[in-house]
Formats: structure tokens, sequence, C-alpha cells
């Protein structure tokens, strides 16, 4: 049996309520900007896959990421809405920044609750997201923040999945080895093959096939 679990967080404990282009074209709305959300939806997927994966580095990074969100908007915005002016477009970002951390923006997968109360007694339990500072908010707003002992997000750690680094810090962090930890996540590359290259336990949710109710027989 392990004594720790690792959760991935988007994906794996919640997802968003509607896509990235339905919350973007909301958000556009506040500065009078009307952009079709499937659009903006082709657009963040472009602007997300186009960004470099990062080296870790030794310590928190920068802003807690922020330059980095402001980053994707850039691209979107200057492939969808190339003549907005610079005070929109700031915005635009600020808006949308502060959007993605309010309740009611995210939803818990509907076992999760149940499977968290059925873990704390057992296990020590940590998320480990390549998220920025705001997830603990969300978190806080999903009403699940109580169950877990640390939440290690990528802007803090100074390192991102795919790179088996962030996990070994976690464990560093919390004074554990690699076979002493489970790992749950939902994406073949930062979670299934990264936590295994760290030595981590993993098991594979895929919300086609199985969910958390699965993970205590696995167990």
């Amino acid at each position: 049996m392990p004594k720790a679990i690792f959760f991935d967080a988007m994906g794996t404990l919640f997802y968003l309520t509607q896509s990235v282009g339905y919350h973007y074209a909301l958000v556009g709305t506040e500065i009078g900007l009307n952009i079709d959300p499937e659009e903006l939806d082709r657009a963040f997927n472009t602007a997300w896959h186009t960004m470099p994966q990062r080296k870790p580095i030794d310590g928190p990074r920068e802003n807690d990421d922020k330059e980095w969100w402001r980053e994707i908007v850039e691209k979107v915005l200057s492939e969808l809405a190339p003549g907005l002016a610079e005070l929109d477009r700031d915005n635009f970002f600020e808006i949308a920044y502060e959007h993605f951390a309010e309740a009611g923006v995210w939803e818990l997968y509907p076992e999760v609750l149940d499977r968290l109360e059925t873990f704390r007694p057992q296990f020590q339990l940590a998320v480990v997201s390549n998220f920025d500072g705001r997830l603990r908010m969300i978190l806080e707003h999903l009403g699940i923040s109580k169950f877990f002992s640390h939440i290690f997000v990528s802007s803090e750690i100074g390192a991102d999945k795919p790179d088996p680094e962030i996990f070994r810090r976690a464990l560093k962090f919390m004074n554990l080895q690699p076979p002493e930890v489970l790992h749950v996540g939902d994406d073949p590359d930062r979670d299934w093959r990264a936590a295994a290259s760290a030595g981590l336990r993993v098991f594979k949710l895929d919300r086609r096939k199985n969910s958390l109710k699965d993970l205590l027989s696995a167990l």
C-alpha cells in the first residue's frame, strides 16, 4: 500500500463547465468584443501548443507565471482581434485571468468528493499540477482544499510536467520515496509517463473507460 497519493488537478479532479472559447467570449463581451467561441477555442489550442516546454529552474517562477498566460492570450488576440487597442488587450487579459479563478467556472467530477473522503484517513494526499497559485482558490471554491496536505503547482515549484523533476521535488518536500507514492492523472505524457519516470506508481485515469471509483480496487 502506498503512503501517499498525488493527484493531477484539471481533468482528474475537476473540469471546465464550458469550453475555454466560451469563457473567453464571455470575457470579451465585458470590453465590447464579439468573437465566436469556436474560433476562440481553435486559436487558444493553437497558442497553447506553440508554447515551448520550459526547463526546471531553482525556485518559483516570476510573478506566479502570469506573464506566461499573458503570452498565450496575446497570441489568441493577435489572431482574432489584431486591431484591438493595447488598453483593451490588457483589460481582456486581467479580466480573463481573474475569471478562471472564480466560483462556478470549474466543477468537480461527481465521484471526487466521496473518494477524497475515503482516502484521507488512510493516505497523505497532495496535488501536483501544471498550474499557478490560483489553483488554491479553485480548490477552495470546490470545497476540497481541506483534503490535501500539500498543493504543488508548477509556477511555485519551478518545474512543469512532463518533466519528472516536478515529482522529484514534491517527493523531497514530503520526505517520501517514489515507490511509496501513487500518482493519479489523465494525461499520458504529463501524468503517466512523467510520474513513472520519477519512479512513482501510476493510476492511468481515462474517463472514457474508468474513474476515481476504480482507484480503490486498484489500491
